[in-house]
């Protein structure tokens, strides 16, 4: 690719939507300026059983409600196969906070009021939303989210085990959580009749707009031509918004309702909690198999969560385990428990989250029970090829991320011994925890490229969620078409615009940013290096945008200092390093941004989040950031991402890898490890909660 070295790629551009998010011009899909009504749902309050009766007579008669759909009233869905988007087509109650009906109003106050005003009679059958170790309904999957096989054996890991000199077997739980994007989701929609069968319009806040058309197409019988959606700007997804969900398909009942106005739908905090998916809790039980050298023989992964009965959704928390270390006996699986709750979907990092939290914390007591550094233990279990597939690496150098990041941060002359260092009232400890995800571009993603009066304008429906993809892909335009950044315009965010993939799995620059260098390409093999006014190309992403026959994922570092209160229990973090190695890094300022993001991500994952269920009633009790708690400005300190230069050219034509999701894993486990090292109590279930600490060393 040209311009490689001098060109725009590399450089710390700042964000070209900056100045208008900071000014408030920057429209989010709520805030789109038209006249409209507002939409506000009613919630189930019982966790399974059936609405008996709606009685929907004071809310018609409130003030401004124009109005309120039920399952007896609804339009019937043309598709409701997908259980999530069957809103409204009948009585029956999957969860506690399930959408039993919805009023439309003038104003959000007077539909609030009105739903408020709503009566739902609800029979409530026995339900379970406990999951617990060994749960009776536990099954196998048919497969995982984004992987075919559930689980997986390589060797005789149970003869292996049985053999080896060191054995280590431990348990780990993480508990459900939620993403909190800043941005709630948020739609505004319009039905239009007409001829054709007519329109839909929908502004939504989403990580990819033509998921969204093709699902709601689908939904409501229409042709993909009729609905259009936009997506400018998004305050944040973290997964949950990589799909449609329920409060989509409301809308669009809504709007189709009061054809010819607008409908504006906001889900409030609480509701958040339950409509558009969470975190699974995990029950994680990780076998080791070692030799006195540290060298490891076996390792098993077994992994219990709960999914809902509405609709399946399976993390994958063993998959790392089955390519992190070397070892020719081993064994992942996963098994789900078809619980009365809420649906889960992707959060940050799906499965790789959790899963190196319980991998992590195993190889670090592993160390512990050696008396080795844990670094050396990593560096002992490097493989040399991908122990799962047997292909080369493209790029792993986890090795070095552990060396230098250890160099950086300080880790030379660590006393290995746990309560070894008191400074006054704290204890203070240091650990370490790697961290790994896989590198996906996805297919299906086109860009057009127009050149008019000097500049090269580039159109893909790709969303910016507020990573920046407007901006660094301009700059990968810029630099495969060897002009200056200031002569290229991106248009994304709309389904008028050629198609592209969702906004997830870290994928979203690798997989559009390889259709814009094709588009360039392409444009410059037909139209010269001085295109003509008017001058186009149109391309895809490549098929062989990933090298064929190569084992390709991201590695990274995590170094963290805790500091423990002797008489409290309380968790500090003074200091958090991460040394990555994610390919070339297109804009250093976006980059940094991410990984940073993913480590506060993973502290708050390790102190603090935890979403609390009661099992009587099925209802998530904080479900708001007042009770559900993050890592606030206290919390957050030293926090420092850095990278190893170099480009994967294997893994894109822009010799990158995505840096959206790497930063949170591993970061949990590190805070742990380095909680133990300070006091000596080894905690196994997140988060590190005071009280957890309060009983003296033990393992």
């Amino acid at each position: 690719m040209s311009g490689v070295e001098q060109g725009a790629l590399g450089r710390p551009d700042e964000r070209v939507e900056g100045w208008d998010k900071v000014a408030g011009r920057a429209r989010y899909a709520y805030e789109q300026p038209v006249p409209a009504l507002y939409v506000h749902p009613v919630l189930s309050t019982v966790a399974r059983g059936r609405v008996l009766a709606v009685d929907t007579g004071p809310a018609r008669a409130s003030a401004g409600v124009e109005a309120v759909l039920t399952h007896e009233n609804a339009e019937r869905l043309a598709d409701t196969s997908d259980a999530e988007f069957a809103v409204l087509q009948g009585p029956h109650i999957g969860f506690c906070g399930q959408i039993v009906a919805a009023v439309v109003a003038r104003t959000p106050e007077e539909a609030r009021r009105g739903a408020d005003l709503v009566q739902v009679r609800e029979y409530a059958e026995e339900h379970d939303v406990v999951l617990g170790p060994g749960h009776p309904r536990l099954y196998c999957p048919d497969e995982l989210n984004a992987y075919p096989e559930a689980d997986t054996r390589q060797g005789d890991p149970a003869a292996a085990l049985e053999r080896a000199p060191v054995v280590l077997d431990r348990t780990y739980r993480t508990p459900m959580e939620h993403n909190n994007p800043m941005e709630p989701h948020a739609c505004t929609v319009l039905w239009e009749e007409g001829t054709g069968g007519g329109s839909l319009t929908v502004y939504d806040s989403t990580q990819g707009v033509h998921p969204v058309r093709e699902s709601l197409a689908q939904v409501l019988g229409l042709h993909a031509e009729q609905v259009r959606v936009v997506s400018e700007h998004v305050g944040g997804g973290f997964g949950s918004k990589g799909s449609p969900h329920a409060h989509n398909v409301v809308a669009a009942l809504a709007a189709r309702a009061v054809p010819g106005r607008w409908v504006k739908l906001a889900l409030t905090r609480q509701q958040m909690f339950t409509l558009v998916g969470h975190r699974t809790p995990t029950i994680q039980r990780v076998r080791l198999g070692a030799a006195r050298d540290g060298v490891l023989s076996a390792v098993v992964h077994d992994v219990e969560e709960h999914t809902s009965t509405v609709k399946e959704f399976a993390e994958q928390s063993a998959v790392c385990t089955r390519m992190m270390y070397a070892a020719p006996h081993r064994r992942t699986t996963h098994r789900l428990a078809a619980l009365d709750v809420p649906i889960p979907f992707w959060m940050r990092a799906p499965g790789e989250t959790p899963g190196m939290f319980a991998l992590e914390s195993a190889l670090d007591e592993l160390a512990c029970e050696l008396a080795m550094d844990p670094i050396v233990l990593r560096e002992r279990n490097e493989p040399d090829l991908d122990p799962e597939t047997g292909a080369p690496w493209s790029d792993r150098r986890l090795v070095q991320c552990l060396h230098e990041g250890a160099r950086r941060f300080g880790w030379a002359g660590r006393d290995g011994r746990a309560r070894s260092r008191r400074e006054g009232e704290w204890w203070v400890g240091t650990g370490v925890a790697s961290a790994v995800y896989p590198h996906f571009v996805n297919p299906g993603s086109e860009v057009e490229i127009v050149h008019g009066q000097g500049v090269y304008t580039v159109s893909i429906g790709a969303a910016d969620i507020g990573t920046g993809a407007r901006t660094v892909l301009g700059q990968i335009a810029a630099d495969a078409l060897s002009v200056p950044a200031e002569r290229v315009r991106v248009r994304i965010g709309d389904t008028a615009l050629p198609p592209a993939t969702v906004a997830g799995g870290s994928a979203g620059t690798s997989s559009w940013g390889s259709a814009v260098v094709a588009a360039a390409r392409a444009l410059r093999e037909e139209h010269g290096s001085e295109p003509g006014e008017g001058a186009r190309a149109r391309a895809g992403t490549p098929e062989d945008a990933v090298a064929p026959g190569y084992s390709v994922y991201s590695f990274g570092a995590h170094f963290v200092e805790a500091r423990v209160h002797a008489d409290t229990g309380e968790v500090r973090v003074p200091r958090m390093y991460g040394l990555f190695s994610v390919g070339r890094v297109l804009n250093p300022r976006l980059a940094r941004s991410q990984l940073v993001g993913g480590m506060v991500m993973g502290l708050s994952m390790a102190l603090h989040e935890h979403t609390v269920m009661d099992a009587r009633l099925g209802h998530v009790v904080n479900h708001d950031l007042a009770q559900y708690h993050v890592a606030a400005h206290a919390d957050v300190q030293q926090v420092e991402a850095e990278w190893l230069e170099g480009a994967d050219v294997r893994a894109t034509p822009m010799g990158s890898r995505g840096v959206g999701e790497i930063g949170i894993v591993g970061a949990a486990a590190a805070v742990a490890n380095a909680a133990h090292h300070a006091t000596g109590v080894r905690v196994r279930n997140l988060p590190l909660t005071p009280d957890r600490f309060l009983v003296g060393p033990r393992e």
